[in-house]
């Protein structure tokens, strides 16, 4: 039978400290004990501990070690509670984040294969129906060969924009939208629309972003009040910063392929937002498996993406030069195409203003006077350099926004007059060779028939 404590105090007993089987016991008041029965007669020796411990291969520790035993003891558990708090709560944060995370799947894999997409959010069906009072037609911001826009307010007040994609049942496009949504949620810059959700099932395909208070570019130029040319200057220059992130700056890289005054958007401040990046090649993939179908607008196209269908970024900064034209003259490519009775007009009309130095007819009538003209000069240079025929004649984005911040524009303006000077030299010289070469001919003939005629 083990005896946890055992009480010896005020025994008078004498002599070496029995083994007891017990760990603790008291021995208070018996003066002539020995600790531990191996010291020489000990009679008349005082003992002061109140209690010992007794272990059968070790003796009691001394007070002073005891004390520092018990403080490590009390420190090493302190210390193991706060790390358990610690780790309580790192774990209730990771807990909640992940379950605010939102999971994006196919809808036809019954496995649901999922792909997380950050911080955007998943809504439901209902609830973007609510929103835009079931997409109605009063609700309408816009239409556009990618879908319509409808705007809406969610339940808590936030203004939206939710785009309704067109063809929203296509076989096989439920995994091409869930990679193409995932890489714009990646694209994140100050000039680029930001993606706040996304709502897809079985015949609904949308994606809601936040509501820009002054529309597009395109109804801006028409409204009241007008653009004034210093607003305008700082949208051509915020909307190549967004195009060059896309380009440039962005991984995987991102074609826009519909770059006009309609898909630039003003914030409260008329910043430029470049809206509809990379849902061209989503809608692609969704009517046809044929990546050669052109996708754009009349005016905007670049002459190898139309003949070809083959885009790159050189297609969007074609598109970007005949942006600039728009905010120059207030009038978009496509009505100017219509005014004169021809496709491609616009560009035609700006060179021969541009060689006769009357860019003052070019101007919107409603800026008036209040447009530097040299400011306008160096403007429509620029846009003549993003639309030469060529794409590796023109600059790339990043080379254009340099030149809008004022920086290397005299330098490329007159390279490109050589270019053109040279090129225009050598196609009068191959004309002259084949008028010569023609002329030669003619005189043969001329000879052949007299020398066949009568005698």
């Amino acid at each position: 039978m083990f005896i946890y404590f055992r009480d010896l105090s005020f025994n008078n007993l004498t002599g070496p400290l029995p083994r007891f089987p017990s760990k603790i016991f008291n021995i208070v008041g018996n003066p002539s004990i020995c600790p531990t029965g191996s010291e020489p007669p000990c009679h008349g020796i005082t003992l002061m501990p109140m209690s010992m411990t007794l272990n059968t291969s070790e003796t009691a520790l001394p007070s002073g070690r005891r004390k520092s035993h018990n403080f490590a003891l009390a420190l090493s558990s302190s210390i193991g509670c706060i790390g358990m708090l610690i780790l309580g709560f790192g774990l209730f944060l990771w807990m909640r984040q992940r379950k605010k995370q939102q999971k994006f799947f196919d809808v036809k894999d019954g496995h649901h294969e999922e792909i997380s997409l950050g911080n955007l959010k998943r809504f439901q069906l209902r609830e973007l129906q609510i929103a835009t009072n079931n997409f109605s037609s009063k609700n309408l911001l816009g239409k556009g060969g990618f879908g319509n826009v409808y705007k809406g307010y969610l339940l808590d007040g936030t203004a939206v924009a939710v785009k309704r994609l067109k063809d929203g049942s296509a076989i096989g496009g439920e995994r091409q939208f869930q990679t193409e949504v995932e890489m714009i949620s990646l694209a994140v810059h100050r000039n680029l629309l930001r993606l706040y959700g996304f709502c897809m099932t079985a015949t609904e395909k949308l994606l809601v972003y936040p509501y820009m208070s002054n529309g597009s570019v395109a109804s801006r130029l028409k409204a009241k009040p007008v653009l004034d040319w210093v607003t305008r200057k700082q949208i051509a220059l915020g909307a190549a910063r967004g195009l060059l992130y896309l380009h440039e700056q962005c991984d995987p890289k991102i074609i826009h392929r519909d770059v006009k005054a309609a898909n630039i958007l003003l914030d409260d401040y008329c910043e430029a937002v470049v809206g509809d990046f990379g849902l061209a090649k989503l809608l692609d993939h969704q009517d046809s498996h044929v990546t050669t179908a052109v996708r754009g607008t009349v005016g905007h196209i670049a002459p190898e993406y139309l003949s070809t269908g083959q885009s790159s970024e050189k297609t969007d900064v074609f598109g970007f030069g005949v942006l600039l034209l728009e905010l120059t003259t207030g009038q978009t490519a496509l009505e100017f195409g219509k005014a004169a009775n021809q496709k491609g007009a616009m560009l035609d009309w700006v060179k021969k203003l541009h060689q006769e130095k009357r860019l003052d007819l070019l101007i919107d009538k409603d800026l008036k006077s209040h447009c530097d003209l040299i400011e306008l000069e160096e403007m429509v240079q620029v846009a003549l350099l993003c639309t030469q025929y060529l794409p590796s004649y023109r600059p790339k984005m990043s080379e254009v926004v340099r030149m809008l911040e004022g920086d290397g524009l005299v330098e490329r303006w007159e390279a490109s007059q050589r270019a053109e000077a040279s090129k225009n030299k050598s196609q009068e010289l191959i004309l002259s060779e084949r008028y010569s070469d023609l002329t030669n001919d003619s005189l043969l003939l001329i000879q052949a028939i007299e020398l066949s005629g009568p005698r």
